[in-house]
């Protein structure tokens, strides 16, 4: 008995299965995305993101708008996408401060691992540190 009510459980579970539509995922992205960077226009940040966005505009069939929010050693920027929508149409184009921040400032207005999803790495580039004999 127990076999034949587990078979029918089994075909009732198909039949309702075949009854349900398919779902599909939403196209990312459905409107302009703003990468907001938060250092002066004509920084070293500033130029990967305006070289990089218009290929990636191209890529995605989207615009991907830069918006320089600079100040506060990059803070004020942080604190725009840390309190934009989680829905990934607002990005931060960032350096080290990002990170360093909470260690030289008392209060900084985001949390990094709560706030932040790493994305990509856009560009890397060597510090050298160099004194005198």
């Amino acid at each position: 008995m127990p076999r034949f009510s587990s078979i029918v459980w089994m075909a009732a579970g198909t039949a309702v299965g075949g009854l349900t539509a398919p779902v599909f995922a939403q196209h990312y992205p459905a409107k302009p995305v703003r990468v907001v960077v938060p250092f002066p226009p004509g920084g070293s940040v500033d130029v990967i993101a305006r070289l990089i966005s218009p290929k990636v505009s191209e890529l995605m069939g989207q615009q991907f708008v830069i918006d320089n929010r600079a100040g506060a050693s990059g803070n004020i920027g942080a604190e725009i996408v840390a309190r934009a929508a989680p829905d990934g149409y607002t990005l931060l184009a960032h350096t080290i401060p990002l990170v360093a921040n909470q260690y030289l400032y008392s209060r900084v207005p985001y949390e990094i691992l709560r706030d932040f999803t790493p994305v990509c790495l856009l560009s890397a580039s060597p510090a050298l540190l160099v004194v005198h004999p």
